[in-house]
């Protein structure tokens, strides 16, 4: 028997018929779906410092259990003593098992660790039911050590979902455990 993520094994069970009541499929194929979550960093100051992008890579490989990859700059900004080339952030694209796997630790132990956390604002929706939220500290995450940060640097954590509006979008999401603000 293979292991198979808490969360998915919920959705299967719980959150699909909870949609189904819901919106009224009359399919399981119609019923909106976590289809991936993209964890990404913009790291400015790598421009200066080249060290910055790798412990950048290690902090998200530990945060996701995935290798993370640089991202680079598409064009010259003079500005910005940018180049066409250079690495300017990072990323991490989590499918599958992972991806469950990483939303359950957001959700059960890391969101928790925020100061004074009453919820997440549910404005970062983007019309096509897809959310985005930003997470201010790296240290939230257990897997971070704090005595080896370099520098408290935040991140993005975008869900990308297969609904076609941003109310089953929001549904799916709380049915999954993200802690929405009330209003």
């Amino acid at each position: 028997m293979a292991y198979t993520p808490r969360l998915k094994e919920e959705y299967k069970s719980r959150v699909m018929n909870a949609l189904t009541d819901e919106f009224g499929y009359k399919n399981v194929m119609q019923v909106p779906k976590l289809e991936r979550i993209v964890v990404s960093r913009g790291v400015g100051a790598a421009v200066a410092d080249k060290k910055l992008i790798d412990y950048s890579v290690d902090e998200f490989t530990k945060i996701t259990g995935q290798k993370a990859v640089p991202t680079y700059s598409k064009k010259d900004v003079a500005n910005f003593k940018l180049r066409k080339g250079m690495p300017i952030g990072v990323k991490v694209t989590l499918r599958g098992d992972r991806m469950y796997e990483f939303l359950d630790r957001l959700v059960t132990s890391a969101l928790p660790r925020v100061r004074d956390f009453n919820g997440i604002k549910a404005t970062g929706f983007d019309g096509r039911g897809n959310y985005s939220l930003g997470i201010t500290e790296q240290i939230i995450f257990p897997e971070i050590d704090i005595d080896k940060v370099k520098k408290i640097e935040g991140m993005n954590v975008t869900f990308v979902t297969s609904a076609n509006t941003d109310k089953e979008a929001k549904s799916l999401l709380l049915e999954l455990g993200l802690p929405f603000k009330k209003n």
